[in-house]
């Protein structure tokens, strides 16, 4: 069994934070994105995983290695121009020569991978998708299913009205067992994409196609700000299992400053006297002086908090600077090395 990870997309949504960062590899919970992928494949008992990067590859690849510490393998192929989804997978078929996992390197999930290629397996599909549950359908393209979970159709971005009448809630989360014979229906070379490319093509030729829903798993997309500051909230509410999430990094945190016990703190972050830290990760190198607060954030690492400032439900970036009793509101993402002067509210 392999996997591939489609982490070539320049993270546009995601900006400014990807601006210097790859999508791939921004800290969640101080953890470069991808090693969440790379944690769930692995307790699949798969350890053969090919990245597929077109934007900044260098910086991933340097800082995952071969994977060997992570007790994986992992290989890298640059995509010579963007290609889409489809594209990409087609792009790695030199790579592929057996049943492959394919992830969206923008998804977060714990889902059970095992279960996922079981369900697969029992139906001798060609292909499978994930299928997540979502509150508002409206917002994304639906996936209807048989009651045996072979796909019927798919239904592009629907009214609310004609979702809620329809009683769909499905969406396709982004994570697909496939055969390789799919790979026979993708032209080499060409920029295609699985949703408006490949399925419809699987479904005319009534290959055997199913969708398995990821019940009781936690998904979200990080394609955005707002979500990537939500998946910590997530995290700290305990809504994601089985992540080891490091909390015992060698930090300066003073004995008068105050942490709660869900908040991350970075190596060779220093937090002074009087600050108070509340929900939140703090990149490694973070430096907090007295009397900050900040609550419900995300700090990357090597940023200033002055004496006095208050941040709460916002995101600074790498080497970011935040001048005294400056107030940072809900919302706020403030990309690499910005700087906000003293008393200023944002």
């Amino acid at each position: 069994m392999q996997a591939l990870i489609l982490a070539g997309g320049k993270g546009t949504r995601l900006r400014p934070l990807t601006v210097y960062t790859p999508k791939p590899i921004v800290p969640v919970m101080n953890r470069p994105f991808l090693l969440y992928q790379i944690d769930i494949l692995g307790r699949a008992g798969i350890t053969d995983i090919t990245l597929s990067l077109s934007y900044q590859p260098d910086k991933i690849e340097d800082l995952l290695g071969d994977g060997s510490d992570l007790g994986v393998s992992l290989n890298y192929i640059t995509e010579p121009n963007p290609l889409g989804t489809g594209g990409a997978y087609r792009f790695a078929s030199g790579e592929l020569n057996e049943t492959t996992v394919v992830l969206n390197g923008d998804i977060l999930t714990d889902v059970d991978i095992a279960k996922v290629i079981g369900f697969h397996r029992k139906n001798s599909a060609d292909a499978t998708l994930t299928l997540a549950s979502v509150d508002d359908p409206s917002r994304f393209g639906l996936v209807e299913t048989a009651d045996d979970g072979r796909i019927l159709r798919f239904i592009e971005k629907p009214k609310p009205e004609d979702a809620a009448s329809g009683g769909i809630n499905t969406i396709n989360a982004g994570i697909y067992v496939l055969e390789p014979r799919i790979l026979d229906l993708v032209p080499e070379g060409e920029h295609l994409s699985f949703e408006y490319d490949i399925f419809p093509e699987i479904l005319r030729r009534e290959m055997g196609f199913f969708g398995y829903n990821m019940i009781g798993s936690y998904w979200r997309d990080l394609g955005n700000p707002a979500s990537y500051l939500d998946a910590h909230h997530d995290f700290f509410d305990g809504k994601i299992g089985g992540f080891e999430i490091d909390r015992s990094a060698s930090s300066d945190v003073a004995t008068a400053a105050t942490v709660d016990d869900v908040s991350v703190i970075g190596a060779g972050a220093v937090i002074k006297p009087g600050a108070r830290i509340k929900r939140s990760a703090i990149g490694p190198g973070v430096h907090i002086d007295e009397k900050a607060v900040v609550e419900g954030s995300v700090i990357w690492p090597h940023a200033r908090i002055s004496a006095g400032a208050e941040i709460r439900d916002a995101i600074i970036g790498r080497s970011g600077y935040i001048g005294r009793n400056v107030i940072v509101g809900a919302g706020t993402v403030l990309g690499d090395k910005a700087s906000v002067p003293d008393y200023s509210k944002v």
